[in-house]
C-alpha cells in the first residue's frame, strides 16, 4: 500500500471517528441506546433484527436504521414488526459511515426512541473499520456459513461486544460444529460473549434482549416494565468458550 493510499485511509476514518462523536453525544443527550448489527449477505440479519422489533414492542419504544446497496426490500420487512425504520440505500459503497447515519436520522425526534439499531451493509471487511457513534456492536454469523469465518475476518470479530450465531434451527441439517466455531472465536476474541439463536423459532431471543439489557447504557432504567430491556434480570455469561 503506498503512503498516499495510506493517508487518504486515515484521514477518512479521522473524519469519521469525528462524527461518531458528534453521534455519541447526540444519542447521549437523548438518552438513546444504539446498537448495530453487522454480518455477511445472507447471515440472517433482517431476519433476526425483525423478530427483535415485534418482542422488544410495546414494552420498548424501538426504531431501526437499514442499509443496503440498492433497494429499500429490508426495510419494507422490518416495518411489518411496527417500528420507524428508514433505508440508507449507500450504492456502490460497501459500508454505512457516520455521516450517513446522522443524514437518516434527520427530522427524528430521538428522545422519542428507547433503542436503535443500526443493520449495517453485508459485509464483514469494510465496516470494522467505521465507528457509527453506537453502544454496542452485534457481529453475527450463521451456522450454514462455516466454522472457520472468525479466521478469515478477525478484524470485524476483535470488533464485537457479542457474537450472536444465527439460523440455529438449521444446525443439524448444516453439519454445524459448534465446538470448533467456539474455538475458533476464542483463538480471535478469548472473552468474547456468544449467544446463539433462530429468528425462526425464537430460541435464545430472550437471551439475546437480556443481553441488550446490560450492554446498552443508554437505555432508561428508571422508567422500566415489566418485560422491558431495563428490566431485564443480569443475564449469566454462556460458558461455552
Amino acid at each position: 500500500m503506498t503512503p498516499r493510499i495510506v493517508q487518504v485511509r486515515r484521514n477518512l476514518l479521522r473524519k469519521n471517528d469525528e462524527a461518531a462523536a458528534v453521534l455519541r453525544d447526540r444519542y447521549r443527550r437523548a438518552g438513546l441506546a444504539v446498537v448495530s448489527l453487522v454480518s455477511s449477505p445472507g447471515a440472517g440479519k433482517t431476519a433476526f433484527l425483525e423478530r427483535t422489533l415485534a418482542e422488544m414492542r410495546p414494552a420498548r419504544r424501538v426504531a431501526a436504521l437499514v442499509g443496503d446497496l440498492a433497494t429499500d426490500n429490508d426495510a419494507e420487512r422490518l416495518r411489518r414488526a411496527g417500528a420507524p425504520v428508514r433505508q440508507i440505500t449507500t450504492g456502490t459503497v460497501c459500508h454505512l459511515d457516520a455521516d450517513m447515519v446522522a443524514a437518516a436520522l434527520d427530522g427524528w425526534r430521538l428522545d422519542e426512541i428507547d433503542v436503535l439499531f443500526i443493520e449495517n451493509v453485508g459485509n464483514l471487511v469494510c465496516p470494522a473499520s467505521y465507528d457509527l457513534g453506537e453502544d454496542a456492536r452485534a457481529v453475527l454469523l450463521s451456522v450454514t456459513e462455516g466454522e472457520d469465518k472468525p479466521l478469515k475476518y478477525p478484524t470485524i470479530f476483535n470488533t464485537a461486544d457479542v457474537v450472536v450465531v444465527t439460523k440455529l434451527d438449521l444446525a443439524v441439517a448444516a453439519g454445524f460444529d459448534r465446538r470448533t466455531l467456539l474455538d475458533n472465536l476464542r483463538r480471535v476474541r478469548p472473552d468474547v460473549h456468544v449467544i446463539e439463536v433462530s429468528a425462526r423459532t425464537g430460541q435464545g431471543i430472550a437471551d439475546w434482549i437480556r443481553w441488550l439489557g446490560r450492554r446498552a447504557p443508554g437505555t432508561p432504567v428508571g422508567t422500566a416494565v415489566p418485560g422491558s430491556l431495563a428490566a431485564a434480570p443480569p443475564e449469566p455469561r454462556l460458558d461455552p468458550l
